[in-house]
């Protein structure tokens, strides 16, 4: 009687496998796979390896030739104005100071906004994102309507944190009134137990405050203990400008940042936006606190803050401060395309300092990945391409000019290539975007809508359209 022998195990089936692909992981290893393959099941990516390895693993319902692309995980976007400035992209002049600017036309623009405005503003923002790579967003805290809002992100798909916006200020007294403190928190606590982040959930609420000089102390504590026990983080702007360190030090003595942190509100789940104007004991503090910096690089430099002159994010970034990007409002930085952040990331400080050493392009490519993702708490699930984690990656088409010849990826991605190249997105193993469509939305209505939202919001908004050059 012969002995059986057994063969290799038959294949596992799943539902989508893309193979002969060169893979950027942004695993520990920081390994980049030439004739790569990753497998996907479901919502989760179940292997990352060679094509050849993969194929005798693996049968899939859907096969992709990926030999066309550069696979890369989903780019995290960790502050985007979503509401009140996707229908006003560039209404506002590049010529205004930050107080004119805010109070003079985004303010008035924002309040402009109906509840179907700000669904659609929503659909616009992730509509940009998705299609430049972006497939993870922490909202800046505009959202006045928060329901349309998650249901308008919910139906185009992209991964997001959202908050409504949220201030506890009364700009006539100067003061912050005990009533208006207890209905903000209690706004906050009403959209964590709404709209949880536990379970996986794609969208899900933070506590976002509008910070700046805005926010009582009992506020800010407020919004760090609920996102403590809610396992979620807070966002907050702070210091564009000299205006929020000059307040702070004429009311309590000392800089933002300081008070912040004897109040022990800073944290690895705090993720202040713009930290421009720090100095060197705001950067210590942050350091000590593990706390994370959005840096809106665009912003800077549209608004004149001195990010190259006196920002301190080489310091930040040396001293383990997790650095990330954001892109701000669409009359700020005016786009949404994290990839054109990277690239003025990388080069704004080789220049500033005349040193070409600061922010290599894999150390900028790490800050709009990994780091990205500590930020917004999950780093367990999405910032890099690997076997539990989530399926939100993206596809580049090397089939373009920018691309071509490609020698060194990390270089391709950070200072050749843009957003315009996204062939295909994945976000909870759903391509949201193929061939240069979005495919869970009709782009055409929604553009078209866009433009009469918009118009009529500058209409009912009582704002002027002020050009340089005369439009007959």
């Amino acid at each position: 009687m012969s002995a059986s022998v057994d063969g290799p195990p038959p294949p596992t089936t799943i539902d989508l496998l893309i193979t002969d692909t060169l893979l950027v992981t942004m695993d520990a290893q920081r390994r980049i796979i030439c004739d790569g393959a990753i497998a996907v099941q479901g919502d989760s990516i179940v292997a990352v390896g060679k094509s050849h390895d993969l194929r005798a693993r693996f049968q899939a319902r859907t096969l992709i030739d990926g030999s066309r692309f550069v696979i890369t995980p989903g780019l995290v976007n960790t502050h985007v104005h979503i509401t009140g400035e996707p229908l006003t992209r560039g209404l506002a002049p590049d010529d205004l100071g930050w107080e004119e600017l805010v109070f003079g036309w985004l303010v008035p623009a924002h309040m402009a906004h109906t509840e179907a405005d700000e669904r659609l503003s929503a659909q616009m923002a992730a509509l940009e994102m998705l299609r430049s790579g972006t497939t993870s967003v922490l909202e800046a805290g505009t959202v006045r309507f928060l329901d349309p809002v998650m249901d308008g992100l919910g139906e185009i798909g992209i991964r997001a944190r959202v908050g409504q916006w949220a201030w506890d200020f009364d700009p006539a007294t100067q003061t912050y009134p005990g009533a208006l403190t207890d209905e903000t928190v209690s706004l906050l606590e009403d959209e964590l137990s709404r709209y949880p982040a536990g379970a996986g959930q794609r969208v899900a609420a933070w506590p976002v405050i509008v910070g700046h000089m805005t926010c009582s102390d009992t506020l800010w504590q407020a919004a760090k203990a609920l996102a403590d026990r809610n396992g979620v983080g807070v966002a907050a702007h702070m210091s564009p400008a000299t205006n929020d360190p000059d307040w702070f030090l004429a009311r309590y003595g000392h800089r933002p940042l300081r008070h912040l942190s004897e109040l022990g509100v800073l944290g690895p789940n705090v993720v202040l936006t713009h930290a421009v104007h720090l100095d060197t004991d705001e950067v210590a503090l942050l350091a000590a606190a593990r706390g994370c910096v959005s840096h809106c690089v665009t912003t800077a430099l549209r608004g004149a803050y001195g990010a190259g002159a006196v920002g301190r994010f080489p310091e930040m970034q040396a001293r383990g401060v997790t650095l990330t990007l954001g892109t701000d409002g669409n009359n700020d930085s005016n786009f949404h395309d994290m990839m054109r952040a990277t690239h003025l990331l990388a080069g704004l400080y080789k220049d500033a300092r005349q040193d070409p050493r600061l922010f290599p392009a894999e150390q900028a490519y790490e800050c709009a990945t990994l780091n990205g993702a500590r930020a917004l708490q999950l780093e367990h699930a999405i910032g890099s391409l690997e076997p539990g984690k989530k399926a939100d990656f993206v596809a580049h088409d090397t089939h373009r000019p920018e691309w071509r010849p490609l020698f060194n990826v990390i270089n391709q991605l950070v200072w050749s290539a843009d957003g315009r190249g996204v062939h295909s997105v994945w976000v909870d193993g759903v391509r949201v975007v193929e061939n240069y469509r979005c495919t869970t939305i009709d782009e055409d209505r929604l553009l078209a809508e866009a433009q009469r939202a918009g118009e009529a919001i500058l209409a009912r908004s009582g704002l002027t359209l002020r050009t340089r050059w005369p439009v007959t």
